[in-house]
């Protein structure tokens, strides 16, 4: 109910928009997703953000669909907007529509999920590479530094890619503990059944690193039905409500790497203003994320 209530109030606040024709310095941002407390949180912060500096902006839901994304892009490049904040659904599959909107002279600011093979204005994110190596760390703490643990992982995806590649590391750093599967899944139902898979092919795991929340909360799942909840830790990436209140109740999940999603929407909606402006913005702005364990929260 909130997820629509919420979307209704976007599509009712991008119509407002477009029938005022006010277009000439707005903003127009594809989101990867509107079936995620994150993207729920970002897209609010960059709402209130936008009505706090009087910027007009147009929310679009690419709905993890790259085709649909594209079209997003073209749409605002018709509609000349000044700025496009874009979350990529394929971070080198939407290198195409950023090049094509800057060859139409409207900057690109990428949120969340940085674009690959190509340059913007400004990257506002997640230091993922940080959040992951934070999760290797954690893992390594919490199933005693030593064990074979895997990975649920979304590899089109180059911020999921960083963490995954900071979490290689920080395992790498401990010799006794072994990554012995790495599966994709993307959606809760797909990361149950790769958890599946990576439980009855290594029954002798002792942790999953969920590339997300929802992914991690899936695995959680699979290892309770393994009746495996003794031996096997999981741990998350997001810190969304449901994830969070798991590491408060389920030993299963022992914790979780919290982004903060209200912080990027309203930088990222800060710094097209300041682009509209014509003033000089960081390339890079990353956003340290936090962990989340059953002792609290450490920023």
């Amino acid at each position: 109910m909130i997820r629509t209530h919420f979307t209704k109030l976007l599509l009712a606040g991008a119509a407002a928009l477009m029938a005022t024709g006010a277009f000439a310095e707005g903003i127009g941002a594809s989101l990867l997703t509107q079936q995620h407390p994150f993207y729920i949180s970002l897209a609010s912060a960059m709402t209130a953000e936008a009505k706090a500096e009087n910027l007009p902006l147009e929310i679009a839901i690419a709905n993890q669909d790259l085709n649909k994304q594209l079209a997003d892009v073209e749409d605002f490049i018709t509609k000349g907007v000044s700025v496009i904040i874009i979350s990529p659904v394929d971070s080198t599959g939407v290198k195409s529509a950023i090049a094509k909107a800057q060859k139409a002279g409207i900057k690109v600011i990428t949120v969340d999920v940085p674009a690959k093979g190509v340059e913007v204005t400004s990257h506002v994110g997640t230091d993922n590479y940080t959040g992951g190596v934070k999760a290797g760390e954690l893992m390594a703490k919490q199933i005693g530094d030593k064990g074979n643990v895997a990975v649920i992982d979304y590899p089109t995806v180059q911020s999921v890619v960083d963490r995954v590649e900071g979490f290689k590391k920080a395992i790498a750093a401990h010799p006794d503990i072994k990554i012995v599967s790495i599966q994709t899944g993307i959606t809760r139902p797909e990361a149950l059944a790769a958890a599946q898979n990576i439980l009855q092919a290594n029954p002798d795991v002792v942790g999953i690193f969920g590339f997300g929340d929802d992914a991690a909360l899936a695995a959680a799942s699979a290892v309770k039905s393994a009746k495996l909840q003794d031996q096997v830790k999981v741990i998350g990436f997001d810190g969304m409500e449901e994830a969070r209140n798991a590491v408060k109740n389920d030993p299963v999940m022992v914790g979780v790497i919290a982004q903060y999603p209200d912080q990027m929407g309203k930088v990222a909606v800060a710094t097209a203003g300041k682009v509209i402006k014509g003033e000089t913005v960081e390339t890079k702005q990353p956003i340290v994320p936090g962990v989340v364990t059953k002792a609290g929260e450490e920023k």
